[in-house]
């Protein structure tokens, strides 16, 4: 898998933008991605050093459809936390 296929794109939120300011960053990730794939990807596309990568297996949220009473469901995604080693930032996605 090359790094464009591992890494599917970044989470902007309130929380992830906190991180930000620790030098941790958050990604929806490829489901069979591991974090060996996941540290080389991040290091191969930003040009920066990873320290650390944590996992985390979301199951889609259940959501009702407007027309029939029945039940649909968002996408399983995953999601990879990204820590940054010294002063490495990313700069795509802080400015």
């Amino acid at each position: 898998m090359n790094e464009r296929q591992v890494l599917m794109r970044p989470i902007i939120s309130e929380k992830s933008y906190a991180l930000m300011e620790q030098g941790t960053y958050v990604f929806v990730v490829d489901k069979t991605a591991n974090k060996i794939q996941i540290r080389a990807a991040v290091e191969e596309a930003f040009g920066v050093k990873v320290a650390s990568v944590n996992t985390m297996n979301r199951k889609g949220k259940r959501k009702r459809q407007r027309r029939l009473a029945t039940y649909g469901s968002r996408p399983d995604t995953k999601r990879a936390i990204v820590r940054l080693a010294g002063d490495d930032r990313i700069e795509l996605l802080e400015g």
